[in-house]
């Protein structure tokens, strides 16, 4: 091997190496919590903070999340919100539990029951961190696109917030992408 294409081999290494040490480190998979109580899940939820996404680009605050238990086990999901001409908005939709999770994997869809079918209209939500007095979630998905920090009450202290973020970043979310809901 000619000493040219021996330093070229190395400088095409040592490129590729600094390249792979430059991209951000993933956890593994987005880990939920061990297990939920659908019975105190259930209720109300304020939105603290989302990263942006398409479905929610009109609210401009005072977002909710209301979760009602079926006789069927499925869970009845009604999100609001306040839109620009300040009326609220309201999405209907339903929850199912993803089999052997515990409770903490569900799938959402929003779009009509005709449609329930078509695996493209479901939505993974997994919740992966929940106080232990179920007042504060973290809802993630296992691409890392979405992210929801939820609450009973409509503001959080610092410290609530802030553990609840900490624990998406140590997940491997990019939550300097939050955004601070707005709550009257």
């Amino acid at each position: 091997m000619s000493t040219q294409l021996a330093r070229r081999l190395f400088s095409s290494l040592m490129l590729v190496c600094a390249a792979t040490a430059a991209l951000p480190t993933l956890a593994q998979e987005v880990v939920t919590v061990p297990s939920v109580d659908l019975k105190r899940y259930v209720g109300k939820w304020y939105e603290i903070a989302r990263f942006p996404n398409s479905f929610q680009k009109k609210c401009i605050g005072n977002v909710t999340a209301e979760y009602r238990a079926r006789a069927d086990g499925d869970i009845d999901v009604v999100n609001r919100c306040k839109v620009e001409s300040g009326v609220l908005d309201q999405a209907d939709g339903l929850a199912r539990i993803t089999e052997g999770s515990n409770n903490t994997k569900l799938q959402v869809r929003f779009a009509p029951a005709w449609l329930a079918w078509f695996p493209l209209v479901w939505g993974d939500y997994w919740i992966i961190d929940l106080d232990p007095d179920y007042s504060v979630a973290t809802v993630g998905t296992p691409s890392r696109d979405y992210l929801w920090i939820l609450s009973r009450k409509p503001a959080l202290s610092t410290a609530e917030y802030e553990a609840a973020v900490n624990n998406a970043t140590k997940q491997g979310f990019d939550t300097s992408k939050l955004v601070k809901t707005l709550q009257q």
